[in-house]
């Protein structure tokens, strides 16, 4: 069966505290982008990538990811109004019966080895979404306060959520829903069932301009 990633690069980069896309970062020597889209080369040679930007990126994002990566013919897909609209968009490319990854451009330290875990889950049991145990302690906010939620019983999600796409593009044919914030919940409204797999501490979101510090360290401890 093909594979494809659809990996999601529309951040402003608002939260790093500059005009920067954060997805065009520079990232010990490359962009954020083309770090995410690599580990999935590096795990699926034959897949196929489409990445969704926004209309306002689109040259800029071709142009890095043509001077970075050369060799891969990248697609481009333009980002919606919502994430849900923006995968929707990077799903239309989607053509033939497929393992569709659904990622975070920002998620650039994911590695081979959670792409493969994912990637074998989804075939055998049609959905692989990745997640962690929350370290924190957690409160619930309501109109009388907050109480103790046990943090055991909670998981952190991350990307790649995986899917075989004769689930996937079905669902993403509903109509929008305010409640759809990843591909699991659009799945489920779907009427489908979502089947969890072990992510990866280190699969951290660059969001802040910590996280970049962060994920340097990361990438120069794999080296080592």
């Amino acid at each position: 069966m093909k594979s494809v990633a659809v990996i999601v690069a529309g951040g402003s980069g608002s939260r790093m505290g500059g005009g920067t896309p954060k997805q065009f970062l520079e990232l010990k020597g490359r962009p954020v982008l083309v770090h995410a889209v690599e580990a999935f080369t590096a795990a699926l040679p034959d897949i196929e990538v489409v990445v969704v930007l926004p209309a306002s990126h689109l040259e800029e994002g071709g142009d890095i990811l043509a001077r970075h990566l050369p060799e891969w013919g990248v697609l481009l897909a333009e980002g919606g109004e919502t994430r849900f609209h923006s995968v929707r968009n990077g799903l239309s490319l989607v053509k033939e019966s497929s393992v569709v990854f659904v990622h975070d451009a920002a998620r650039c330290l994911v590695t081979p080895n959670l792409i493969l875990r994912c990637h074998r889950q989804a075939l055998e049991k049609g959905s692989a979404v990745p997640v962690v145990p929350v370290r924190d302690s957690m409160r619930m906010m309501d109109e009388d306060g907050h109480s103790v939620i046990d943090r055991e019983r909670l998981r952190a999600v991350q990307t790649p959520q995986t899917f075989r796409s004769d689930i996937l593009l079905p669902a993403f044919a509903q109509p929008w829903r305010a409640e759809f914030t990843d591909e699991a919940t659009v799945v489920e409204a779907y009427g489908l069932p979502v089947e969890l797999v072990e992510g990866e501490a280190d699969n951290i979101k660059v969001t802040y301009p910590v996280d970049l510090v962060v994920a340097a360290q990361v990438l120069e401890a794999r080296l080592t």
